[in-house]
């Protein structure tokens, strides 16, 4: 075996001797050259969730926030990029990534809004810029509002906080009882129809990524937080969530002085442009991305772009 590839042995391993997955089925595989981050957790009513925590302990922390059907492996680039200055840490919801996933939890808005808000208080972080995507804006500005003292910026990619104007209907299909739990957590069709639906991308995101992405996700109990998060969009104010998102959308022009940054793939069809343009309706004086030709893993489809844009951002707001 040649000298490069026991190193990149050894960084697909990264993750085992640092404690990690406890699941040795995982499929390991290139995409953990990808992700060779040291791994931490906390506990939260005996369930272990995993997070990363990148860069100088001392430095200025931002916490990334994924929505579904991802995990922290979504920010890799972006933690790669900014933890030689900054603090990252990246959550694993819990029943995603590299977390517990306990079949019987109350997988629901308001319980991950409570666990990021545990993870803030146990690492005792404070300015904080929050950095979220999809489901992570309404969990990310759930925690925020509710520990507003410690936060000072805001990046957001497309994402919503607010009850939901549409269910698109490849949505929708996915909450129909029976076919819809059997196509999200027996097919793993709702993830696997992101590597292709999610991304402009031709021909879907490259293949080491899509593993990434699907490694965690490998049966149907380790996909029970992927169908909960899907049949936990509230569809009328008869559905506890929507509370939660209606006051959550109440407070946002609390915020409307800060420093706000959000970045939008143009072609997403989940959370479209009009989503982007009701929390302008909060924040008019945001910094606004269009991105012409990205779709809903804007990340991946323009990560130079991103990337330079969010670095540019943290410098002229850093204060």
């Amino acid at each position: 075996m040649s000298v490069k590839s026991e190193q990149e042995d050894a960084q697909k391993l990264h993750f085992v001797a640092e404690g990690g997955y406890p699941d040795s089925k995982i499929k390991a595989g290139d995409w953990q050259l990808q992700y060779p981050f040291a791994l931490h957790s906390f506990d939260v009513k005996g369930h272990r969730i995993n997070y990363i925590d990148e860069g100088d302990p001392t430095a200025d922390p931002i916490l990334m926030v994924h929505g579904n059907p991802t995990w922290s492996f979504y920010w890799r680039r972006l933690i790669a990029q900014l933890s030689p200055q900054y603090r990252t840490v990246a959550i694993d919801h819990l029943g995603c990534g590299l977390s517990d996933k306990p079949v019987d939890h109350d997988y629901c808005l308001q319980n991950h809004i409570d666990n990021l808000c545990e993870l803030i208080d146990q690492l005792d972080l404070s300015d904080v810029t929050l950095m979220a995507h999809d489901w992570g804006g309404s969990i990310g500005l759930g925690a925020l509002l509710a520990r507003r003292e410690r936060f000072k910026r805001i990046v957001l990619f497309n994402t919503g906080a607010f009850p939901p104007p549409y269910i698109p209907l490849r949505i929708r299909a996915c909450r129909w009882p029976v076919v819809g739990r059997l196509g999200v957590q027996g097919l793993n069709m709702f993830a696997r129809a992101a590597i292709t639906m999610a991304t402009e991308q031709p021909g879907g995101l490259p293949a080491d990524v899509a593993d990434g992405l699907l490694a965690p996700y490998d049966n149907w109990n380790h996909r029970i937080a992927i169908y909960k998060f899907v049949k936990d969009i509230p569809a009328s104010s008869g559905h506890r969530t929507w509370d939660v998102l209606a006051n959550l959308e109440a407070q946002l022009p609390q915020l409307s002085d800060w420093p706000i940054l959000m970045m939008w793939g143009m072609k997403d069809w989940c959370f479209r442009p009009e989503c982007l343009r009701r929390l302008q309706e909060s924040w008019p004086e945001a910094e606004v991305h269009e991105i012409a030709d990205a779709g809903h893993y804007v990340i991946e489809d323009a990560h130079e772009q991103v990337a330079t844009t969010v670095e540019g951002f943290l410098r002229r707001t850093a204060f």
